[in-house]
């Protein structure tokens, strides 16, 4: 295997564990595990699970209109799909990322409603993960489009 193979075969292998890592962390929302203790921060309310509940959502909202927006763009890998398009209309004239920023407000907005621990930590693991998706991803979107670095000037998010 020579140094390029070995440089794309980790560069892939990279992809592929962010995508895992983004699916499971998100999945960990949706399971109670009886060995893990959900130690609250502080009690929940009822504002606070309100508030909680509405981030989900207009969260879930953007997400579905970002994913209409994507169409057959859409792809889990940050690598763009061969033959896709720079989309920069809909929801991308406002924020570059729409759907990461609303899988990370859905996982703060669940920590809300809950306030423990355990969501606190799968939040910030899950926006950890997805600041190296979004950075590897606008290296490929730069690479294959040459009006992506205009575009990521003047919208910032």
């Amino acid at each position: 295997m020579t140094k390029f193979q070995l440089k794309n075969f980790f560069k892939a292998a990279y992809e592929i564990i962010l995508v895992f890592l983004q699916f499971f962390i998100i999945s960990l929302h949706f399971f109670k595990w009886d060995f893990i203790p959900e130690k609250q921060i502080i009690q929940v309310t009822l504002f606070s699970y309100f508030v909680g509940f509405l981030i989900i959502i207009i969260a879930f909202i953007i997400l579905l209109v970002a994913i209409k927006d994507l169409g057959r763009n859409l792809s889990p890998f940050p690598r763009p799909i061969k033959n896709s398009n720079l989309v920069t209309k809909g929801i991308y004239r406002f924020t570059r990322h729409p759907m990461y920023y609303s899988l990370i407000f859905i996982s703060f907005g669940i920590f809300i409603t809950k306030l423990s621990i355990y969501y606190l930590f799968l939040s910030t693991i899950l926006i950890l993960i997805i600041k190296f998706k979004i950075a590897l991803e606008e290296q490929y979107l730069q690479n294959k489009f040459k009006n992506y670095l205009p575009y990521k000037n003047e919208v910032k998010y």
